[in-house]
């Protein structure tokens, strides 16, 4: 596979960081360039981040003294040094869009963490293992965009990393009908720590803004099919959610209730779980859970503690099925939201991109 320079616009932030400790050995994408906003532009990555440093890694040596390029006056010169950039920048969402759309008019693919264009018709939204084929709708964004590289592929909210992939094995031959599921956050996804954020320890907040929209309507687009030049989401299943904060650093649980056309065995369910896989297993993207669904048989498991950086975060813990009064089944899984919910499954994402070939 050809060496790949890559850039991280918004590298101070929580998932930039990420970026940076998920990039710093990959065998395929090679960091050159870092980007921020006006108030980091000029310094080297060490001095923009200083004291905010949130990983359990330290910075990556050989990124500490680039210097942060400015996200948005230096558009033109980043898109010269990378073949592309993943984007993870905090800012108001209609100026994240135009951001990322003259990334991709300057030539350069942008693989997003932000939720700005994820409802743009012919944006992928990818979650590698269940809709690589969305990846086709690229050659209609660069036809509108009016480009031949440039292009922009967002990855899907971090809520529902864990209860789109457990349902999807299921979908085919079962027909997934009703979903209730219960989101428990990590302050990770709202790009916090118990040092920035005193008033989570001990607690829960029983509302993310926005968060229950997104984790309703995103997997219809994920589930969606591509038609005239747009992605058109599914009708079904109908989902509904509620989303909450909980006093955890990293991982987010759902616990999920489903209701099927043709009710499946705990027995069918397991076997299909066990065997799921996607275009990353067979394309041995360096990324990618070996097993993408584990399934606990304890009763006290997954763990958030335990078991969210199962195969180094970017897979998907399950436990506790079993039949349910109102619904046909219920469960419980778990993800981790800063590496498969954010900047790890960017990372995949981009390897598939790049295996497929859009990259070059």
């Amino acid at each position: 596979m050809k060496d790949f320079k890559v850039g991280i616009i918004g590298a101070t932030g929580m998932v930039g960081q990420r970026f940076a400790i998920l990039l710093e050995n990959h065998p395929w994408f090679r960091v050159t360039t870092l980007a921020a906003s006006s108030r980091s532009a000029g310094k080297t990555y060490a001095e923009a981040v200083e004291n905010r440093w949130a990983m359990p890694k330290p910075m990556p040596e050989k990124m500490k003294d680039i210097v942060i390029l400015d996200a948005t006056a230096d558009i033109e010169k980043i898109a010269s040094e990378v073949d592309f950039v993943f984007c993870a920048v905090d800012m108001p969402k209609e100026e994240i869009k135009k951001l990322e759309e003259a990334y991709a008019k300057a030539e350069c693919p942008v693989v997003s963490n932000n939720s700005a264009n994820r409802f743009t018709p012919d944006v992928p939204m990818i979650v590698p293992e269940i809709n690589a084929d969305h990846a086709e709708i690229i050659e209609a964004q660069r036809a509108r965009l009016g480009t031949k590289r440039g292009f922009i592929s967002v990855k899907s909210n971090c809520s529902l990393q864990s209860y789109v992939p457990a349902l999807h094995p299921l979908m085919e031959e079962f027909g997934v009908k009703n979903v209730l599921a219960c989101t428990y956050q990590a302050i990770s996804g709202a790009g916090k720590t118990f040092d920035t954020w005193p008033e989570m320890v001990d607690n829960v907040i029983p509302f993310i803004g926005g968060e229950e929209e997104k984790s309703e309507k995103e997997p219809l687009k994920i589930w969606g099919k591509i038609e005239n030049g747009a992605i058109v989401p599914a009708t079904a299943p109908a989902i509904t959610t509620q989303c909450l904060r909980v006093a955890c650093t990293d991982g987010h649980m759902a616990a999920v209730f489903v209701s099927f056309d043709k009710k499946p065995t705990i027995e069918q369910i397991k076997e299909k779980w066990a065997a799921f896989k996607g275009e990353p297993q067979e394309l041995n993207l360096p990324s990618a859970p070996k097993q993408f669904l584990h399934y606990f048989e304890e009763d006290n498991r997954p763990q958030t503690k335990l078991d969210r950086d199962m195969e180094d975060g970017m897979a998907v813990s399950i436990g506790r099925l079993r039949e349910d009064s109102q619904y046909d089944y219920k469960f419980v899984c778990l993800s981790h939201n800063t590496v498969r919910g954010a900047a790890g499954g960017a990372v995949l994402m981009a390897e598939l991109l790049a295996a497929k070939g859009y990259m070059d």
